[in-house]
């Protein structure tokens, strides 16, 4: 088939260029000719075209992760390449041919020619450009939601796993437990105690697991304090002395308080209470290590519904940025806790609710921690520091770690599309292209500084946009 002023009128984007234009084009223009496999075009190399497929397919796609990522499948009537006023110099993706292709091709140093002699052809190619960059903005925007979600829901899927296996764990080793309680039952029905003494014991149990703080103990505190406990019971004839200290620890009892207990018990009957003493608190480290594994997953599904919860509206509300932090740390969880990173949260609790597109600030928030954390990883450990704070009606948001820094020399192009400092197949390039476009809906800015040992990102944006 040859292109014919005909054939090119029939295109949509064409129908109303003067039939002369297009006799210009297909007079100017170089039919070319491209085998099944064979590139149209290739990342690093020059944008050229306009390019009109006459006959066959183009495959348009960038490679992501150990695949490929196909963009549009372009047919017979497709106008592609270069366009007039594209800022593009340089393809970021692959065109290859599907199948054998036939293209109409337009010489790219001729575009000026073109923009100044022919309005109504640049005019249908730059509306063709503009739309371009309207779909394709929607994809990718859609691309970096689904792989934030994708590591989200990696880290999750770990995050849950610890605390669901904890409380499978727990609740059968406390169902077997709960099965030799009627044997110490019946030796605690044998003792014959008064009321008082009965009285002193379960006043001094009570009060020390009233004063039972949430410090927790260091190895070597723990191994001695369990050591010290051992002993005592040994030396006062306990069953089960080294095997039971443990539980004793666990609520953190104290030599001074069996010294208490020892004072209101018979001495025939104190093996069977502090056994029996162990038995009761070792059912109830089990109860609560199943309470704080079910909270730990309350929180984790609470953080997950939040943050997925607000993406869903499209008008803005108003919101403390905090909670959307504080759900993206929780969701990163298992990847910061993975890179052996400390968090500093250094938050400004007295900054109002901003009015904002929640969901679209929780993806800003996802792709810069998430950045650094990918930043600090080589090194094993690090430090993120996330700190907020006002400026006048304005809100800044601060992400700073202490990774190796970003390279001088590349620092101005960090915010273009698809550029990425990752290695081939761990970034798409696009995130921080979309946290700026985000910012700038709004009506705010985002700057980054790094050197070796420090790079903040800073978020800045009208408190009520």
């Amino acid at each position: 088939m040859k292109a014919t002023v005909s054939w090119l009128k029939s295109l949509e984007v064409l129908e109303n260029v003067p039939e002369d234009q297009l006799q210009w084009l297909i007079d100017i223009c170089e039919e070319r000719y491209f085998q099944d496999g064979e590139m149209l075009n290739q990342p690093g190399w020059p944008m050229t075209g306009p390019h009109v497929i006459i006959e066959g397919h183009m495959r348009f796609y960038m490679l992501q992760g150990a695949g490929r990522r196909d963009f549009v499948d372009a047919g017979p009537g497709s106008i592609t390449g270069y366009m007039p006023f594209s800022r593009g110099l340089v393809s970021k993706g692959y065109a290859q041919a599907v199948g054998d292709v036939h293209v109409l091709s337009f010489p790219t140093d001729r575009i000026n020619e073109m923009i100044k002699g022919h309005f109504e052809l640049t005019q249908a190619l730059v509306h063709i450009m503009t739309n371009r960059v309207r779909d394709f903005t929607a994809l990718q925007q859609q691309n970096e939601k689904m792989m934030a979600l994708g590591k989200l829901s990696a880290g999750l899927a770990h995050e849950l796993n610890n605390p669901a296996s904890a409380i499978v764990r727990d609740s059968t080793t406390l169902s077997k437990h709960l099965r030799l309680v009627p044997d110490s039952l019946k030796s605690i029905f044998t003792l014959k105690m008064n009321e008082e003494q009965v009285e002193g014991v379960t006043n001094e149990m009570f009060k020390v697991l009233d004063a039972r703080d949430n410090v927790r103990l260091s190895l070597k505190q723990r191994t001695h304090l369990e050591d010290e406990i051992a002993e005592w019971l040994d030396e006062n004839e306990v069953e089960n002395a080294y095997d039971i200290a443990e539980s004793f620890v666990d609520f953190k009892f104290n030599i001074s308080n069996f010294n208490a207990l020892k004072s209101h018990i018979p001495k025939q009957f104190l093996s069977t209470i502090l056994n029996w003493m162990s038995s009761k608190l070792v059912a109830e480290k089990m109860i609560e290590d199943i309470q704080e594994s079910s909270k730990r997953i309350a929180e984790l599904v609470s953080s997950v519904k939040t943050f997925t919860h607000m993406d869903r509206g499209q008008d803005k509300q108003y919101a403390d940025i905090h909670i959307g932090i504080l759900n993206t740390l929780t969701m990163l969880g298992y990847k910061i806790k993975k890179g052996n990173v400390s968090v500093i949260e250094d938050f400004d609790r007295t900054l109002p609710e901003v009015k904002a597109l929640i969901g679209e600030l929780n993806q800003v928030w996802t792709n810069l921690i998430d950045n650094a954390l990918d930043a600090m990883a080589p090194s094993g450990k690090g430090t993120l520091t996330i700190k907020t704070r006002r400026d006048r009606e304005f809100v800044e948001v601060f992400i700073v770690d202490d990774g190796p820094g970003i390279p001088p020399e590349i620092q101005s192009q960090v915010f273009d599309p698809f550029f990425t400092t990752k290695e081939m197949g761990k970034g798409t390039g696009m995130g921080l292209e979309v946290v700026q476009r985000i910012v700038k809906q709004h009506r705010g800015s985002i700057k980054m500084k790094s050197q070796p040992g420090l790079t903040v990102f800073s978020v800045c944006f009208l408190i009520d946009g």
